[in-house]
């Protein structure tokens, strides 16, 4: 099932506050009464196509965004740094989140930013300590993520709050699919048409089970939380004007044009 958030135009006479609606395969959304992570699937009578609307960020967190970094092999040795023992995690703010369509915002203190395309995990339910062996009882569904990175900021600061943490830096879409299976799909990132990621989610280091039982471990997860799962290696500039397509086999394709590096 995907889930979609969404403002409807002024042509599907359904108002103007973001909404939620399941998609079928005819591109039309069956709309929703209220969230359904906080309260179940429960439909309305009213119908909705998706080129009536515009398409928002599928979850915008009340809380927090968690990512784990360097948690495919490559990417880690692209970073020359060594396979990690147990997950390294760190915290994007809520307001990093952005939806499909929007504008990466370069901001003026970075020189230069990247790309790094994600699996991303929905949580379903207030969580602590949740063994790997129930993990997919708190997972609503899963989305694709961009963690935007200044990797010059990265360097410089030798922490990762300011370097992943702008407004904008945590493109998420374009929906939640709640059927997804963490397998054999595959990441590809494009940036303006050319591939520079292509990896299986399989070669994450840290599966879904350990992320979330890690995770859970350190922290109370709440409902509508993300956890970023880490990038494949490729990571790289985005240039001002160009356009980075997420892809993830069953899930969808999430894009996102680059600003001008603010003045």
């Amino acid at each position: 099932m995907r889930i979609v958030r969404f403002t409807p135009k002024e042509s599907a006479g359904l108002g103007s506050d973001p909404l939620f609606g399941v998609l079928n395969d005819k591109d039309e959304l069956l709309v929703l009464k209220g969230d359904p992570i906080y309260q179940g699937i429960i439909p309305t009578q009213s119908t909705v196509h998706l080129s009536e609307v515009k398409v928002l960020a599928p979850v915008l967190p009340r809380s927090k965004v968690v990512a784990v970094g360097k948690n495919y092999a490559d990417h880690a040795a692209e970073m020359n740094s060594a396979v990690p023992d147990e997950p390294i995690i760190f915290l994007k703010p809520n307001t990093s989140v952005a939806g499909p369509g929007d504008t990466i915002t370069w901001p003026a203190m970075a020189q230069s930013i990247d790309y790094e395309g994600e699996l991303a995990i929905v949580i379903s339910r207030i969580c602590k300590d949740v063994p790997k062996e129930r993990y997919a009882d708190v997972i609503f569904g899963y989305t694709i993520a961009n963690d935007v990175t200044s990797r010059d900021l990265q360097k410089k600061d030798g922490q990762w709050a300011r370097a992943k943490g702008f407004d904008s830096f945590c493109p998420l879409g374009p929906w939640i699919e709640t059927e997804f299976v963490p397998e054999s799909q595959v990441i590809t990132t494009r940036l303006n048409g050319e591939v520079k990621q292509c990896e299986p989610v399989s070669s994450l280091i840290f599966k879904v089970p350990e992320i979330i039982e890690f995770v859970t471990s350190v922290m109370t997860l709440l409902p509508g939380d993300v956890i970023l799962t880490g990038t494949p290696a490729g990571i790289g500039p985005m240039p001002a004007g160009s356009e980075v397509s997420i892809t993830i086999d069953g899930i969808g394709t999430l894009t996102n044009k680059v600003s001008a590096r603010v003045k």
